[in-house]
């Protein structure tokens, strides 16, 4: 046991020094606190330069409708200024306004057979979406003078115009697909953690093996308790990493996010202790299933350029996991996604979700984690095994069949 911690110990201080390490992690957290001040940000922009982006927009009513709609126009803070002009203008009069900046932008509103007609004049339209705005907001304007002509009184106008609203019952508890977004990218910060901690065990190897230090380990304590050593130490400092970014996101979105900005798509009272320490469990055993597939396939190698490659096998597990409990979000309470979130590869990334949604049932989650449990056991045998007799292998790249006949020989 003192070994395993002296392991651990020495792996945490050696990836905690890395200048690396220390750097990603800093510009993860500022992306973080800058990203939840993206409206606060955008919002110092509206708020200094809104009057500098308004477009002056000249309107020629030829129907005489809209001339006290003017004011209503200009309330709907849709970055135009909207003029009425008193006296009808030909074409080539708007162009010249138009050239010498005077204005901006005009519409001229025509009546053809009981029909209103707009006609959006500009010196150059490029990719702007503005004549669909203009088709909604006249279309809406019209209507509701049209409304009024007939004798309906303002207040039965609001009335009429009110937006329906929708209630969503889902017939099954906790379908949670309002979280969707959120659970999408839950499981994404999850697959992330797990497979780039679980990584830094077969670099972490690769590069003792390449400076020697690996000797010295070897003989000061058993492979077993070195590979168990490295294993629990860069997850303990990616649980860390982890743990630390949740808390700055989460302070970030107490301290710069509007109140209520994101209720439709994330509610924080939602992750209950139960989530938050099942989340955690999922995270260190899903990476330690994938951190003993690594330390495999570092003691195979002796060179550090020669990891990626020997580590394409798992980082193909690996994705196939992530995108089966990714996609199987897209139904929160279909059969494939309760499969993913007790097929151990996925389960990791998969099982999170269902908890917060309240689709998992308790069953379900002993299932799962006993099963992720025994794929660990039988993972960390044989990779303990083949890592024994791989460690000290400083040749050519060990092929699967050399590592067969290793495994029968332990």
């Amino acid at each position: 046991m003192r070994d395993l911690l002296t392991v651990a110990k020495f792996t945490m201080k050696e990836m905690v020094r890395r200048k690396s390490f220390l750097i990603s992690n800093l510009i993860i957290l500022v992306i973080i606190v800058i990203g939840f001040n993206v409206p606060n940000i955008l919002n110092s922009f509206e708020s200094t330069d809104s009057s500098e982006q308004q477009d002056t927009v000249l309107m020629i009513d030829e129907t005489g409708m809209f001339a006290s709609s003017v004011e209503s126009l200009n309330q709907m803070e849709i970055g135009k200024k909207f003029e009425i002009s008193e006296k009808q203008l030909s074409k080539e009069e708007i162009s010249a306004k138009i050239e010498s900046e005077e204005i901006d932008e005009a519409i001229i509103i025509k009546e053809n057979e009981n029909n209103i007609q707009i006609e959006y004049v500009v010196d150059s339209l490029g990719l702007s979406g503005t004549t669909t705005l203009y088709e909604e907001v006249f279309t809406e304007l019209y209507k509701n003078i049209k409304l009024a002509q007939m004798g309906i009184s303002p207040e039965q106008i609001i009335t009429i115009n009110e937006p329906i609203q929708m209630e969503v019952t889902e017939t099954k508890e906790g379908s949670s697909g309002g979280m969707l977004f959120a659970m999408m990218m839950l499981c994404i910060v999850l697959f992330y953690a797990i497979y780039f901690c679980a990584y830094q065990v077969s670099a972490s190897i690769t590069t003792e093996k390449t400076s020697k230090i690996m000797e010295t380990l070897v003989t000061s304590t058993t492979p077993r308790t070195i590979v168990l050593g490295k294993t629990l130490g860069i997850g303990l400092v990616g649980l860390g990493q982890v743990l630390v970014i949740a808390l700055v996101a989460i302070l970030s979105y107490k301290l710069f996010l509007p109140e209520g900005m994101l209720d439709g798509i994330f509610d924080i009272r939602m992750v209950t202790p139960k989530f938050a320490i099942l989340t955690v469990i999922y995270f260190l055993l899903g990476y330690t299933l994938f951190a003993f597939l690594y330390a495999l396939t570092g003691s195979t190698v002796s060179k550090p350029e020669d990891v990626q490659s020997a580590n394409g096998p798992i980082a193909i597990v690996a994705i196939i996991g992530f995108y089966l409990a990714y996609f199987s979000m897209m139904n929160p309470t279909s059969e494939i996604n309760t499969f993913a979130s007790i097929f151990p590869i996925s389960s990791p990334f998969s099982m999170p979700f269902r908890i917060i949604g309240n689709t998992a049932s308790n069953f379900e989650i002993i299932i799962s984690l006993v099963l992720l449990l025994l794929t660990i056991a039988v993972v960390a045998n044989v990779a303990i095994k083949i890592y024994s007799s791989a460690i000290l292998h400083y040749g050519t790249k060990l092929s699967i069949k050399d590592l067969f006949e290793i495994y029968r020989e332990k």
